[in-house]
């Protein structure tokens, strides 16, 4: 969502408008918790929750866990889909990876050894076997509540190679790599495929609708719902919702989207495309996972990112964003701006209760 950046002084005077409802919220959901020694049940629901603080595709949390007395199965909650922008369904994949990781992360600080299984008879169902082991709590682990997708722009320095080379271990995994670019030059190439890419989506209607739809434009319905994009945590006011869809239609241009998109990736460091060797959920799941290490290791060492999916997410788009990255006939599946700067309101999460199965 683009800013409506004239709207800052009404959002400040709106009725009903009470921003600690939302820091309170957000406070409760984004931080580490403390279980008590010995209850094994309270450590996997603790578990499920570290597992939902990691990023979905329009913070839709497409996901739902079942927990066992000696594992936890995640699994795709389709009826959270977004079929306009993602019709074969690879960021939802994409998605439950990154809770994966999340989830593996947090056993093995609780003394939890965990042991991801992908269910190939089944549409994406995933069951992580838990043994017990010697506590270790990393610094991806210690992350988890700090992590965010930072949707603004970041101070354009760059950041150093030792930096890029831990970014690169945690984010390449199994059939997994990441291709970097940071020259300039090779910035602005990919700026022109992700103004092409929002510029298809911008003349698309069915794609803005359903954006639209995961918006949450005031601070009550982010705080309602506990899911989609609340307008604060993109840069923008909060503003009452019947506001914010009123000029919805007259500040998100095309224009203003592309604008915004040039100032975002010449303020950032670089860009991290990740690459993966196959198409099916399994790899998808993978590239999830190899993400939210990258991300994780990102917000460890001070560094922010955000996605920038718009070449890989247009269709007729990927085959020419891939030729560009030299990848053959591999499928370019994420990118991610990064660089460092300032944070943004984090988004809030639904409760363990309601992605139980």
């Amino acid at each position: 969502m683009t800013a409506i950046g004239g709207l800052a002084t009404v959002s400040a005077c709106s009725p009903g408008n009470n921003p600690g409802s939302y820091i309170d919220a957000a406070s409760s959901i984004w931080r580490h918790g403390k279980v008590a020694a010995g209850s094994r049940s309270a450590v996997l629901r603790e578990l499920v929750r570290y597992a939902t603080l990691a990023p979905s595709s329009h913070n839709t949390q497409c996901w739902k866990f079942r927990i066992e007395d000696r594992s936890i199965s995640i699994f795709p909650d389709f009826s959270r889909r977004c079929p306009v922008v993602d019709p074969d369904d690879h960021h939802l994949f994409v998605s439950v990876g990154c809770a994966i990781e999340n989830l593996i992360q947090a056993a093995s600080a609780n003394g939890l050894a965990g042991n991801a299984v992908f269910d190939p008879s089944s549409r994406g169902n995933v069951r992580v076997s838990l043994e017990p082991t010697k506590a270790v709590v990393t610094p991806l682990f210690k992350a988890i509540p700090e992590r965010q997708s930072t949707r603004a722009e970041y101070d354009g320095k760059p950041i150093s190679m030792n930096e890029l080379a831990m970014l690169e271990r945690e984010g390449t995994g199994n059939g997994v790599r990441i291709i970097f670019l940071t020259e300039r030059a090779a910035m602005e190439s990919l700026l022109d495929y992700v103004v092409q890419g929002n510029t298809a989506q911008m003349n698309d209607s069915a794609f803005v609708e359903e954006l639209k739809a995961w918006i949450r434009f005031s601070e009550s319905d982010a705080v309602r719902t506990g899911d989609g994009l609340y307008s604060a945590s993109s840069g923008n006011p909060s503003v009452p919702s019947w506001l914010g869809s009123l000029l919805f239609g007259l500040f998100f241009t095309q224009k203003n989207e592309n604008d915004k998109y040039a100032k975002q990736v010449r303020s950032s460091a670089g860009i991290a495309v990740f690459v993966s060797e196959g198409e099916n959920p399994e790899q998808w799941i993978e590239v999830g996972r190899c993400y939210e290490r990258f991300a994780l290791q990102c917000t460890a060492l001070g560094i922010r990112n955000a996605m920038l999916n718009q070449p890989v997410e247009v269709a007729a788009l990927r085959p020419q964003f891939g030729a560009f990255l030299g990848i053959g006939e591999r499928r370019p599946d994420l990118v991610v701006r990064f660089g460092r700067g300032s944070g943004l309101p984090q988004s809030l999460r639904r409760p363990v209760e309601a992605v139980l199965a």
